[in-house]
């Protein structure tokens, strides 16, 4: 039975490197998979897009959740939110473990900045309670970020039993760091860069992070280690940093 878990969080720039200089799907699934990471959480994740598999030879013949799973991560789930004439992107979670059950919640403040939130059930072997997963991509303004704080705080309060194992992590484009006041002290969640840090991560940009937009909460665990991960590679992959953690569960 499983007590320890790694978990991670990353938006991917849609696969693509910093200024959409070239496509990088394929180091990406590299390093994510150097990691040795149980359950990964990502943002801005193409589900399909016909023109960049016109444009790109080496563009996945499956969509990007699915290319980067491949035979590492058995089980995955796709939140479709931001659809376009070409095609659409969202959040994924790359699970180890099954997922039983999934459902994605539109949490858009507008019609212009698409968010949504994945809300995955994870069956852990030996665990009593499902693992409850949600990842978020919340939106850049503050009022809307609010809103959908609020949206995610509901959420969780009439879907998650407070005695489940529960992770919430994404890019949160928290860089005035209010999400903490809703979500910690409302749910008893726990930061873990907080925790053991005393401030959430510097996440962005990846080559030299200055502004703290990513998170991992969780709940029902402690927390062992954590970990940024920028500069050479990351920073030729993605614009944000990736974050891990090793949890234990309580």
């Amino acid at each position: 039975m499983p007590k320890n878990l790694h978990i991670a969080t990353y938006n991917i720039h849609k696969g693509f490197s910093s200024f959409n200089q070239r496509l990088i799907v394929h180091e990406l699934r590299d390093h994510l998979r150097a990691l040795n990471i149980d359950i990964v959480f990502l943002q801005e994740v193409i589900g399909h897009h016909t023109e960049h598999a016109t444009r790109y030879k080496n563009w996945p013949s499956l969509s990007q959740y699915e290319f980067l799973a491949d035979s590492v991560w058995s089980d995955f789930a796709y939140g479709k939110n931001a659809i376009y004439d070409a095609g659409h992107h969202g959040n994924a979670v790359l699970s180890r473990y099954p997922i039983v059950a999934w459902e994605n919640e539109d949490i858009s403040a507008h019609r212009f900045e698409k968010r949504g939130m994945l809300h995955c059930e994870i069956c852990i072997p030996g665990w009593q309670e499902n693992l409850h997963c949600i990842c978020v991509h919340l939106g850049l303004f503050k009022r809307g970020q609010r809103l959908q704080l609020k949206a995610l705080s509901r959420h969780i309060e009439q879907m998650v039993p407070h005695q489940a194992p529960l992770v919430i992590a994404g890019d949160f484009n928290d860089w005035r760091e209010i999400a903490s006041h809703i979500l910690a002290e409302q749910l008893d969640l726990t930061e873990v860069f907080e925790l053991t840090k005393g401030r959430a991560a510097r996440s962005y940009p990846s080559s030299l992070p200055l502004l703290r937009l990513d998170r991992i909460y969780v709940r029902g665990f402690q927390v062992s280690n954590v970990h940024i991960h920028h500069g050479n590679p990351w920073s030729k992959i993605s614009d944000h940093a990736a974050l891990s953690t090793n949890v234990i569960r309580i």
